[in-house]
């Protein structure tokens, strides 16, 4: 018997018997082949685990000890950056002494954008917004792919991401008409699709200029002791701890985590200790700054200059937008637990503290430096150690959050491929980045002597993050409208709410622009060109593969003698048969391989046993090897399509490879055929299928695999030939997916051919 079938989860959703459908191929049976296994038909146990893969989440929930445990490591990491700010949020925000009722208005706005923004939008709403898991604008974005026609998919990989958009029935009129909209509408599209990388490259500038602003507002301090200290010091110091801290990123976010959490802890709790001693020494009154009133008062008040301190109070909630990317390292429930518990009643009164001490300071000197002046007597030096190590895991929050953020837009071609080394056994989202990594390193160590101080890094600083915040709200808006089915009436209700502080502030931060905020925009621009016209240049190089995307009987067909041959439309001649095994990779995993195609449609010649081999990557660590294997024969005779699944800590392309894959055919073959009770011997039909995989592979065996070059089509106008030639230029630089296999190199064959797109 010969059969085959698709792999389910491609965006119709439907099932193919070819064997059924096609004559191309003569249907070969023989009553001695198995029909069925285990109680399965061959075809429909390998569509069962693909559909079992398909729908696996990657979502991990703990509870108990797990989940506190989760939760101090959390704290190790998305709240350095967040947490540090009572460094520098007053020095930020007033350039001289500020009268009593401005400093309680200041923190009257501080107090509720933690509560409102912090607490309510991302803790509550935003932190439900996630795509199996995964955090960020763009996973935003990719959730909504989920549930709306919105993004093209990857041919190669669309199996891998499950289409969940619901029937027209299940929505509410509003609902359906905004999904018809977006879906109809190319500008819709395109704008979403802008705004999913833009918050990307955003939440990565700000990963150039967070260990700069954090670990200078540490060092810096150092002039509170040492008045006459250089900023040449300084700055190289600082560049040292940056260094430093990107060369412990091989370790994992996991024992970082573990390492950091107790600083975070031990700052967050001393800031609390500090915060509670000057209010209760100096003056409690400013705790009037609760009550809403006086946020208004302030910035009715001051008018235009109020308007203005916004933007340098927004640095008291920077690094919310890496509390969500960071996401998929840790889970929603620890995020929310370590926050409510520790992080957000720490700040609080940390800034609470900071006003208490600035009303009554003679000296008119303390919001300058707000942490270091207002420490408790006799703990500076405390202070400084605790607060330079602090600023240390500072960073971190950012680093962990672009190696995030980087994953999800691999995953989606949006850029290309660079190594990923999963850290954890037990999370799975925990990843290093190498090359990241180091780049992220330079642009940091550039940035902080460039800049020198955290004043004019702050400027480049805050504009970021609340551009980030406020395409948050926008995506989340529409993720209430078509993946929650919110009353829209509601959602218009939160947008107005939250986007008018987004705008707020953002419209506040943008007066920044030309004293250094440029430089964020400028990097996050390229960024996002990078990432859309990586994409650009993806699906032009899909839909010049799609006229090689078929199933074998579009390609071959058989003779009346058993001999197979090319199908008319490839020129109908004989294709003859070389001794020895081909594995040829494949990309695509239910149709014939392109290097395949090639292969045959160039030589009319094929191995004696074809093998298509396809890995299927699962998030998970390991798969055990009775699990690993799917084998499904095809229509063409002797060729075999081989489905690794595997996880990402297993190693899959090995020297003994060819032998391991002649195994488990062997296994396959075998299965439930055996005549008697010594497994010796097998119906004729299957020893001959056993001889002459066993002749095949004692004559050679050879890895076959794609070398696609690609090359612009003629009459292309200039404007697309330009950005094809820079997709061309990032496609011969980058990284290929296959770049690490192991496999011997006097048995590897690489198949060229060109592409024009």
């Amino acid at each position: 018997m010969v059969d085959i079938s698709t792999t389910p989860g491609s965006q119709s959703g439907e099932d193919v018997n070819l064997a059924q459908k096609s004559g191309d191929v003569a249907e070969h049976k023989d009553a001695s082949l198995p029909e069925k296994a285990d109680g399965y038909s061959l075809d429909e146990e390998a569509a069962r685990i693909a559909d079992e893969d398909l729908n696996r989440k990657k979502k991990q929930t703990y509870k108990g000890r797990m989940l506190i445990w989760l939760a101090l490591q959390s704290t190790g990491v998305i709240y350095g950056d967040i947490g540090t700010s009572p460094l520098y949020v007053y020095s930020s925000t007033f350039s001289t002494q500020p009268a009593y009722d401005d400093l309680v208005g200041a923190l009257s706005i501080i107090i509720w954008t933690l509560t409102l923004m912090v607490t309510i939008k991302y803790m509550f709403i935003v932190l439900s917004a996630d795509d199996d898991g995964e955090g960020g604008t763009f996973a935003l974005y990719s959730l909504l792919a989920r549930y709306a026609h919105i993004a093209q998919r990857d041919p190669n990989t669309q199996g891998s991401l499950k289409l969940e958009r619901y029937n027209t029935g299940d929505m509410k009129v509003a609902n359906k008409g905004i999904r018809t909209m977006i879906e109809n509408s190319q500008v819709a599209r395109v704008f979403l699709k802008i705004l999913g990388v833009l918050g990307v490259a955003m939440v990565m500038s700000d990963g150039v200029l967070t260990p700069a602003q954090s670990i200078l507002g540490a060092i810096q301090g150092l002039r509170v002791a040492q008045p006459n200290i250089s900023s040449a010091t300084i700055v190289g110091v600082s560049c040292a701890i940056i260094v430093v801290l990107f060369s412990v990123q091989p370790f994992g976010t996991s024992k970082i985590a573990s390492s950091f959490a107790p600083i975070v802890m031990i700052w967050l709790l001393f800031n609390a200790c500090c915060g509670i001693y000057n209010l209760a020494k100096f003056d409690h009154s400013v705790l009037k700054a609760f009550s809403p009133f006086f946020a208004g008062s302030f910035l009715v008040r001051n008018g235009t200059d109020g308007w203005r301190t916004l933007s340098g109070l927004l640095l008291a909630f920077t690094g919310v937008e890496a509390l969500f990317a960071d996401l998929g390292a840790f889970t929603k429930r620890a995020i929310q637990l370590s926050w409510l518990c520790l992080a957000f009643p720490c700040l609080l009164l940390a800034y609470i503290g900071q006003a208490a001490y600035i009303a009554q300071d003679a000296t008119e000197t303390a919001f300058t430096n707000p942490f270091f002046y207002t420490v408790i007597p006799g703990t500076f030096y405390f202070s400084l150690v605790i607060a330079v190590m602090a600023t240390i895991v500072a960073s971190q929050a950012m680093i962990t959050g672009a190696f995030q953020l980087l994953s999800q837009i691999m995953k989606m071609s949006y850029f290309p491929h660079i190594k990923t080394v999963h850290t954890s056994k037990l999370f799975h989202g925990q990843i290093y980045m190498p090359l990241a990594n180091w780049l992220l390193m330079i642009g940091c160590v550039i940035v902080t002597a460039a800049y020198s101080n955290t004043t004019r890094i702050g400027n480049a600083y805050g504009v970021c993050v609340i551009f980030v915040t406020f395409i948050t709200t926008c995506l989340v808006s529409l993720v209430a409208i078509l993946v929650w089915r919110f009353n829209i009436l509601i959602v218009i209700a939160f947008f107005l709410v939250f986007g008018a502080l987004d705008g707020a502030y953002l419209s506040a931060a943008l007066m920044k622009v030309p004293n250094g905020a440029w430089f964020t925009i400028m990097l996050a621009s390229i960024l996002s060109f990078v990432f859309v016209l990586w994409r650009f240049g993806k699906e032009q190089q899909w839909s010049a593969e799609r006229e090689d995307r078929f199933q074998p009987s579009h390609l071959l067909s058989s003779t009346d003698n058993g001999d197979v041959k090319l199908t008319a439309a490839y020129g109908g001649s004989i294709v003859s048969k070389t001794p020895g095994i081909g594995i040829f990779f494949d990309k695509t995993g239910d149709m014939v391989p392109i290097v395949f195609a090639q292969f045959v449609r160039k030589f009319s010649a094929r191995p004696e046993i074809i093998i298509f081999f396809h890995m299927r990557p699962l998030s998970m660590p390991s798969i055990p090897e009775s699990e690993r294997f799917v084998i499904q024969r095809t229509l063409i005779p002797g060729c075999y399509r081989i489905t690794v699944r595997h996880g990402y800590m297993d190693s899959i392309v090995s020297p003994d490879l060819g032998q391991l894959l002649v195994g488990q055919l062997t296994s396959f073959i075998t299965r439930g055929n055996s005549s008697n009770t010594s497994l010796t011997e097998y119906p004729p039909a299957v020893q001959r299928e056993l001889d002459a995989l066993s002749s095949a592979s004692q004559s050679q065996l050879v890895y076959v695999m794609g070398k696609e070059e690609m090359k612009i089509k003629h009459g292309t106008n200039i404007f697309r030939r330009v950005l094809l030639a820079m997709f061309l230029w990032l496609r011969e630089n980058s990284r290929t997916k296959m770049a690490d296999v192991n496999i011997p190199t006097d048995s590897l064959v690489e198949m060229g051919f060109v592409k024009e797109i």
